[in-house]
């Protein structure tokens, strides 16, 4: 997503969850991981419009049968549900709140779903400000990556009212395997938080055991079989290995392009270190991953998948 803010929209025929009969739907987001949710939406018979600063992040969703927007606030003015995916605090909060944001123009009982990863606490005052229009808010960030992504498989960690929350499950298991109510507004942030803390320490960790092994001189996609046979087995080593050349498919193998970019998992790295801090939590591999993600970061491997991790331990960047 990269600091990109976009916005759009898509409609099918009404489905019925609950008691709310929805048929008109926005999604505001279109990065690595927007790209591959949207193309599942039409794939599943959405019809869908995009707006976006950016427009040719919306190229590839127009040429397959979407239609573009003027602006973040036409997609509100017309959306009765609508999701958000973007990448920072302050990329949501102006989207939501700005002069031309999504509350802006909110329709009375507006559905808002954020499944960006942002600060439990942004996630709350948000809710509050929906409240202020009348809106609905729950907060369902995702977990999958641009595989889970891809293929339809993610895991979104819902916090807000069950009733919102039953009321939005058609529209996210069009893009997503499991969907999980978490508690009230802000626990899909918790749980979110807590996941990518512990896939940064895996990441580091299969990382390190890969590049001790070879130093041995035992061959990195042997040792990367066993792990995927034995007790280190984890979603690091056996999905997105770090390792190019095992699995054609993630960023690894495509000079770590693409995929969840260092700078997000910094980002990320650090709320939870925040939230710690606030919470008197110890998060002693928690705060080191975030330093080790900080010092790629002053590499330049900002724009790189955080694999790249395993790159940076073998001293090649």
């Amino acid at each position: 997503m990269a600091g990109t803010m976009m916005c759009f929209k898509f409609i099918k025929k009404s489905f019925t969850q609950g008691q709310r009969n929805y048929s008109k739907i926005g999604f505001v987001g279109l990065g690595n991981m927007g790209n591959s949710m949207a193309k599942n939406i039409l794939k599943k018979g959405f019809k869908l419009s995009v707006y976006d600063i950016n427009k040719s992040s919306m190229t590839n969703l127009i040429e397959a049968g979407a239609t573009g927007a003027s602006s973040p606030s036409e997609i509100s003015k017309n959306s009765e549900v609508i999701i958000t995916m973007l990448p920072t605090n302050d990329h949501v909060w102006q989207c939501y709140t700005s002069e031309d944001g999504l509350l802006n123009s909110a329709n009375k009982n507006t559905l808002f779903i954020d499944s960006s990863t942002i600060d439990p606490s942004v996630s709350q005052n948000i809710y509050k400000e929906c409240v202020k229009k009348d809106a609905q808010f729950i907060d369902g960030p995702v977990s999958g990556g641009v595989v889970g992504a891809r293929d339809g498989t993610l895991t979104f960690m819902i916090g807000g009212n069950k009733k919102q929350y039953d009321e939005s499950l058609p529209i996210l298991e069009s893009m997503g395997s499991r969907v999980v109510h978490c508690g009230d507004v802000g626990m899909g942030q918790v749980a979110k938080l807590c996941n990518n803390m512990l896939l940064a320490i895996s990441m580091i960790g299969v990382s390190e055991v890969v590049n001790l092994a070879d130093r041995l001189g035992l061959d990195p996609k042997v040792m990367t079989s066993i792990l995927n046979t034995s007790t280190g087995r984890c979603w690091s080593s056996e999905i997105y290995p770090p390792v190019p050349g095992i699995i054609d498919t993630v960023p690894s193998s495509n000079d770590y392009q693409g995929g969840f970019m260092t700078s997000l998992m910094t980002k990320d790295l650090g709320l939870a270190q925040s939230a710690a801090t606030r919470s008197g939590t110890p998060i002693p591999l928690g705060s080191l991953a975030h330093q080790i993600y900080r010092t790629l970061m002053t590499r330049g491997l900002n724009d790189k998948d955080f694999s790249i991790v395993y790159q940076f331990l073998k001293g090649n960047k």
